[in-house]
């Protein structure tokens, strides 16, 4: 696990900037430094450890993009990508997959401002919580505008609108959030930071492994904070609102580890590695020891004098440690990491 030299095309000043990767370029030096430093191809490798990069899109990462994660700091996602790209580069010859998760969404969707309406017909603000009881009360209806659109009857569409907060608070869930619009399909928010996107091509050209993208989100009926599987996953009448992604829980099982890093740490970041321990407790909990969060490469949502998910979020690691997972940092060796040796595997 012998920790390489950053390459000399990495600008830590312009990650938090939105620029062209040159591929070209990049994928010749990449397999030069793969040369020049041993680097051998992944699929050699005995100990084998998987990167998931949660949501690392310019919407949530770029300062003046519709969610920019900030943090406490107000810096936080840059500063948090400046650390992961410095990862991944060290750890080039380790890490042996890469897989990016894709916010996705679209203007029609449950939380986005457009969904709902009140009774003037206005639209609620970014940051609106909807509960239950508003819904009840009818503060906040389904927008029949839309339903033509989604080939949706608008009874059915309250319907399933009353269902899902109240799921939401039944199942412990954040209240529905009204959500500025964002991470949208075709959009230049939809896509990785452009530092990040460098770090993870270099990676795929210099160990010859594909990143495996994991796109989510695009469901108009729920919302999809994590990459396995929805926030509700039935509606009003039973059906399913989304499926829970079983294919990318048994890959990641084939790993000897697991590391867990991106945006944001209260929401897609906490949500995905909430129902990995679901998983895990469900079908084989010896995984569990061998996942790693890295705490400086993630922040919570904050909003200043709007919402503030600091706790929450340190809360939610501090339950996933306390179940098996480790908190590590990125800025230390794996060979100190605790536990990291090669599974079995089945």
């Amino acid at each position: 696990m012998r920790e390489l030299p950053i390459p000399p095309h990495f600008a830590p000043a312009r990650v938090g900037e939105v620029w062209r990767v040159p591929y070209q370029e990049r994928a010749a030096e990449a397999a030069a430094w793969a040369r020049a430093h041993g680097v051998r191809p992944a699929a050699e490798d005995r100990l084998r450890i998987c990167l998931v990069a949660v949501d690392v899109q310019n919407t949530f990462c770029i300062p003046g993009f519709e969610l920019f994660v900030g943090g406490r700091s107000g810096t936080g996602a840059v500063d948090d990508n400046r650390r992961l790209c410095a990862f991944i580069y060290r750890n080039l010859g380790a890490i042996t997959r890469v897989i990016p998760t894709l916010d996705t969404h679209r203007a029609m969707q449950i939380f986005h401002p457009l969904w709902l309406v009140n009774g003037r017909d206005e639209h609620p603000a970014p940051f609106t919580l909807v509960t239950a009881g508003d819904v009840e009360r009818g503060v906040w209806r389904f927008n029949i505008a839309v339903a033509p659109s989604l080939g949706l009857a608008p009874e059915n569409a309250q319907r399933q609108l009353r269902h899902y907060v109240r799921k939401l608070a039944e199942g412990g869930k954040y209240a529905l959030t009204i959500w500025p619009y964002h991470a949208m399909l075709g959009g230049i928010g939809h896509a990785l930071v452009p530092a990040v996107e460098e770090a993870v091509f270099f990676h795929a050209i210099a160990r010859a492994s594909q990143p495996d993208f994991q796109v989510k989100g695009d469901d108009p009926m729920t919302e999809h904070y994590s990459v396995i599987g929805p926030e509700v996953t039935l509606g009003a009448a039973g059906e399913a609102l989304g499926a829970r992604n079983h294919e990318l829980v048994d890959h990641l099982h084939q790993y000897d580890a697991v590391v867990i890093a991106g945006q944001a740490k209260s929401h897609c970041v906490a949500w995905t590695i909430a129902d990995l321990l679901a998983e895990v407790r469900a079908r084989d909990y010896s995984l569990a020891p061998h996942v790693y969060l890295l705490e400086d490469c993630t922040s919570p949502v904050v909003v200043p004098g709007v919402i503030d998910y600091t706790d929450e979020a340190d809360a939610a690691f501090r339950r996933f440690a306390e179940a098996g997972f480790h908190v590590v940092r990125s800025t230390d060796p794996l060979s100190t990491w605790p536990g990291l040796e090669v599974r079995h595997h089945g």
